[in-house]
């Protein structure tokens, strides 16, 4: 294919390093091609490929030719289900790119909550590859309306979808949505967190200045894409201060260190999971001396015990930056400092970009060290729910503060910390898992009368999943059968550790079960432990 030197010459004039000025995706992707076209954007680790500014843009526009051969328009959701690598983050570019709304699924839904996301975001474009294809067909043929189905078979796809170089139909402006995200939550329905240009540029910014980046840093990004942290952090904050990524397909204990030395990374980004298995797993040989280059790893998604904090830090010789933040809120909202000295082991740090508050039941602000829950408000904070006013109000007090279910306290010294969760979602290596979701599995099961599913404390995943459950009278309920049960309906990952047999759940004034007491209950309670997996 004959490609222009200039595909898109009405781009955005020079951009610094980070200036602080908020702009679109399109906006972003053509500066950079404009600073510095030949440096290097994206690695893919395990092929090597990669691609430079210059081609980014181009690849962005090209694909514009693709979108509207599928009778897509700004504004419109293209849905991704897609693993990482090149293709994946090229197409959530170029999809933003364009001005429509991208929408990366997660590889771990199950079929109820794909079928609920694919209707409720009322998507026109479902990109796979050829591993979910025929589940994903059978899924969209159920749908009340058409969804184009179309599986990106191999590496050349990207070549082959690129047509002549076009400029998007209409310009996204800053507060255009970009992004739709679903998270589960305490009722089990998956909300679609609708993120704008602005929203995306302004955490970009906020991370870059944190964290000190510039064109000379590349992170490495083993998170998946689908969650809102390798999302922004990895892909869009680059696009922000000049730098680059590597991405290898996944997480891999084994390849972690490799990558990093082999592609020269800067700064690595990780979950408290990925921490805990890499002090377990690291070669006896790579220690400080290999690792004196990288500057940081990053932790965010769940709390890292401290414990693990400051063995890291021992065995490798690399700091830690604890953050804090929400797929409502574009990833983090607090950070430690990239300085040592000022950093504070247990804490999620200051605000980042943000103005955050903590306030009382009954409204009011608190001071120092009184415990209340977490608001905050910036340009970072989510425009609402996708058709969903009555979620979206409750989200906001009536000033305008997001509220984030968490408390905690702030200190002497503006350094905040969580100490509970008013929601009851359950974070698992960084992965929001509803509780409700569990309740209803087990209760399917012919045995169970009453199910409640909650959080407990697991020093590899930062929590893991136990269940509480009343049989029906005369039931009996055996170890491999409800194992089989749980795989079969929600998958390895979401089957709970233990599942114990008690007698009756605790309730409130009002009848609602109070989950968050039951890992207390006395030992008499429980008549029996089912251990599912380790």
């Amino acid at each position: 294919m004959n490609r222009p030197e200039n595909p898109f010459p009405q781009a955005q004039a020079q951009l610094p390093a980070y200036s602080g000025e908020l702009l679109s995706m399109q906006q972003l992707v053509d500066a950079n091609a404009l600073r510095d076209p030949q440096a290097t954007y994206f690695i893919a680790a395990e092929t090597g490929r990669s691609i430079r500014f210059e081609e980014l843009r181009r690849v962005c526009v090209e694909l514009g030719a693709y979108f509207a051969a599928q009778g897509l328009e700004p504004g419109d959701v293209v849905s991704l289900f897609l693993p990482n690598g090149l293709e994946a983050a090229m197409l959530i570019l170029a999809t933003m790119y364009h001005g429509m709304v991208v929408n990366p699924i997660n590889l771990l839904s199950q079929p109820a909550q794909l079928s609920y996301i694919l209707e409720h975001s009322e998507t026109r474009l479902l990109l796979t590859v050829p591993e979910y294809e025929a589940q994903l067909r059978e899924l969209a043929a159920q749908l009340p309306r058409e969804l184009r189905v179309e599986s990106i078979a191999d590496a050349g796809w990207l070549d082959r979808a690129r047509g002549d170089a076009a400029a998007p139909r209409r310009a996204a402006q800053l507060d255009d949505p970009a992004l739709l995200m679903y998270t589960s939550g305490t009722t089990g329905t998956p909300k679609g967190v609708l993120l704008s240009h602005g929203n995306l540029c302004a955490n970009g910014i906020n991370i870059s200045r944190e964290h000190q980046l510039g064109p000379a840093d590349r992170g490495l990004a083993p998170l998946p894409l689908y969650h809102i942290n390798a999302l922004v952090v990895n892909l869009v904050t680059p696009l922000v201060h000049g730098g680059s990524l590597v991405m290898p397909p996944k997480f891999s204990a084994t390849n972690f260190w490799r990558d990093a030395l082999q592609f020269e990374c800067t700064w690595v980004n990780a979950v408290p999971t990925i921490i805990a298995y890499l002090i377990q797993s690291a070669p006896e040989e790579l220690g400080p001396r290999q690792l004196s280059h990288i500057r940081f790893c990053r932790s965010a998604s769940a709390a890292l015990p401290p414990e693990h904090h400051r063995a890291f830090e021992a065995r490798f010789g690399v700091d830690i930056i604890e953050t804090m933040g929400l797929t409502e809120t574009a990833a983090p909202s607090f950070s430690n400092p990239v300085q040592r000295e000022l950093r504070k082991i247990g804490s999620i740090g200051k605000p980042s970009g943000t103005q955050a508050r903590v306030v009382g039941a009954d409204g009011g602000v608190l001071g120092q060290g009184e415990v209340g829950e977490i608001q905050l408000r910036g340009g970072n904070v989510m425009r609402g729910y996708l058709k969903n006013l009555v979620e979206t109000a409750k989200a906001f007090t009536a000033d305008g503060w997001f509220r984030t279910g968490d408390l905690g306290y702030r200190d002497a010294d503006g350094y905040y910390f969580i100490t509970g969760r008013a929601k009851e979602l359950i974070i698992k290596g960084g992965e929001n898992i509803s509780p409700r979701e569990i309740d209803e599995a087990l209760l399917k099961h012919a045995a169970v009368l009453e199910a409640a599913a909650v959080g407990v404390h697991d020093s590899n995943y930062g929590q893991n999943i136990e269940a509480y459950l009343v049989l029906r009278p005369g039931a009996e309920l055996h170890e491999h059968e409800l194992r089989e049960h749980c795989l079969q309906h929600l998958g390895r990952y979401k089957t709970p550790r233990a599942c114990h047999i008690v007698d009756d759940l605790p309730r409130g004034p009002s009848g609602k079960i109070q989950r968050l007491k039951l890992p207390d209950l006395p030992a008499q309670a429980v008549r029996a432990s089912l251990r599912l997996h380790p």
